[in-house]
């Protein structure tokens, strides 16, 4: 089956099966399998506004399945850490990058990529596991990425209604100028601090 003939699938039963469907997806997104868990919880918004699911059982099952997915994914990584693949291979390459920012910015990363950078967040569970990250800095940037990433997804649905494809666009762009702005903002702390650190160095080294 393909993932399209998946997602028509699982928009199809969502009525019939809601919460449960949702909390199965958000925790196999969690561990990187290819599932639409952010078109799913729009859809699931929707029908919260129109009275076919309640927003209690919709908000807490895409959050159970997501925290659930998160600490299965660092339980792998902290189990099976040896067996990751390695960087010449693509997933491998996903795994450093996700490492090279835990060493960067720890529960930061953690807390980002569960919303903004959501793509990654598969693979940092994966690395925080594999890294010995501490599992309770872990646990609550967890909880505190995925609320965002789950009121932001049903709140675009409950507000679009029926229009689907408006709400995700919405999202994605929303998200992509989020993630360019963070990125502007790190490379200028980044010269900032460069440029402060370069400038003592220089004033020592100066003969006059």
């Amino acid at each position: 089956m393909s993932l399209a003939a998946l997602t028509d699938w699982a928009l199809g039963v969502l009525p019939l099966w809601g919460p449960w469907l949702l909390g199965l997806t958000t925790f196999l997104s969690c561990l990187a399998l290819p599932v639409p868990s952010s078109l799913m919880m729009i859809a699931g918004g929707a029908f919260v506004a129109s009275g076919d699911l309640a927003l209690a059982p919709v908000a807490g099952a895409a959050l159970g399945g997501a925290i659930a997915g998160d600490q299965a994914g660092f339980w792998l990584g902290r189990r099976l850490g040896e067996l990751l693949p390695g960087p010449e291979t693509k997933r491998g390459r996903l795994i450093a990058q996700a490492l090279a920012a835990l060493e960067a910015r720890g529960a930061i990363s953690v807390f980002l990529s569960r919303w903004m950078f959501s793509a990654l967040g598969p693979w940092v569970n994966l690395a925080a596991g594999a890294s010995g990250f501490a599992r309770g800095h872990f646990t609550v940037a967890g909880i505190a990425g995925e609320l965002v990433w789950v009121a932001l997804y049903i709140g675009l649905g409950a507000a679009f209604g029926a229009n689907l494809q408006a709400a995700a666009d919405l999202a994605s762009n929303a998200l992509g100028l989020m993630a360019a702005g963070a990125v502007a903002l790190a490379s200028g702390w980044w010269l900032w601090r460069a440029a402060r650190a370069r400038g003592p160095r220089e004033r020592a080294t100066d003969p006059r």
